[in-house]
């Protein structure tokens, strides 16, 4: 008599695999407090440091256009939009980074997953290898996605407070669109950089560097046009890059327009727009070029594309079993 095999779900079985991921993280209370951990940390140090100095910066631009043009600007009847802009500008950065960040987090999982050995189960039963890494790639997207959206939510109660909160219902919508649409290319980016991970170790040092260096690489901390001229161009090969300018356009389209309304009668006012807009990265430029918004939704799609086909090939890397199961001493 011929035996029937059991069917197996595999749309149950991904979901069970991505469940099981997340019960693993969020379980940890240390991993998941170091994975909120760097957008909280730079948000701090803007508050304390780097707010000041960013103002500093826009008082002196205006005191310069009027020393050099003889304008009348006053900086103080301009203070509240430009503090809305440059809110604005520095937390669209931290959310462009935080989807970057909270996903390398997320990987550490998988990392110990081929450490401990963990995975040498899921290799070595009927579950499909395609199922599991497309667990891992789902399980990262939604951590990701998460902890940005709750980062947002934080942001604009941030500029509620201050009185700085001018986005309307299309500017959030077109903000919510663009994180998903970031967290895809970061999870495919940090993805691919923990498929060649095997020690926890290691991956606390990647984590380290990667947390520290991101956000001069994509423009979070400081307008791409004030690095050299070099390191500039090779920003514009991370796709991190695109994101933090395409959230930058949505967080500061509108502050822009109405202060450009405040500012169209005074005499310099067009000047003062153009000088912002130059000094917060507002215009994306790569060897010579600027690159419009439409470009860079393109740019972001296309690296998500070459992300998920090198993906392709290097999942062999990601489930690799490398360590032995480790038994509980009883």
């Amino acid at each position: 008599m011929q035996t029937v095999k059991p069917k197996t779900n595999v749309v149950d079985i991904f979901f069970q695999l991505t469940r099981r991921h997340l019960l693993v993280l969020f379980r940890n209370k240390m991993r998941v407090f170091f994975t909120v951990m760097a957008p909280i940390i730079i948000f701090a140090i803007y508050i304390l440091f780097l707010r000041n100095i960013e103002l500093g910066t826009v008082e002196s631009a205006i005191l310069q256009l009027n020393l050099d043009k003889g304008y009348n600007l006053n900086y103080a009847e301009l203070e509240k939009p430009i503090r809305c802009i440059v809110d604005s500008w520095m937390l669209s950065g931290i959310i462009a980074i935080s989807s970057l960040t909270v996903s390398l987090q997320t990987n550490n999982i998988i990392v110990s997953d081929k450490e401990n050995g963990v995975n040498r189960d899921f290799v070595s039963s009927p579950v499909s290898k395609g199922v599991l890494i497309a667990s891992y790639f789902f399980y990262s997207f939604i951590v990701t996605v998460l902890i940005s959206l709750i980062f947002l939510v934080f942001s604009f109660i941030y500029l509620a407070c201050l009185g700085e909160f001018v986005l309307n219902f299309v500017d959030i919508l077109e903000i919510v669109g663009i994180v998903f649409f970031s967290s895809i290319s970061s999870v495919l980016f940090t993805v691919f950089i923990c498929s060649f991970v095997t020690r926890d170790a290691t991956m606390g040092s990647i984590n380290t560097i990667f947390s520290t260096a991101v956000g001069f690489l994509i423009g979070a901390y400081m307008p791409i046009a004030m690095l050299p001229f070099w390191v500039g161009n090779i920003c514009g090969f991370f796709p991190g890059t695109y994101s933090c300018s395409l959230l930058r356009y949505a967080f500061l389209d509108t502050p822009l327009n109405n202060m450009f309304a405040q500012v169209s009668q005074m005499a310099g006012g067009t000047e003062l727009i153009a000088t912002l807009s130059e000094n917060f990265g507002f215009n994306l430029k790569f060897f010579g070029m600027y690159v419009e918004p439409t470009m860079q939704v393109v740019a972001l799609a296309v690296f998500s594309v070459f992300l998920g086909v090198i993906n392709i090939f290097s999942a062999r890397h990601l489930i690799k079993v490398v360590g032995s199961l480790r038994k509980k001493k009883k």
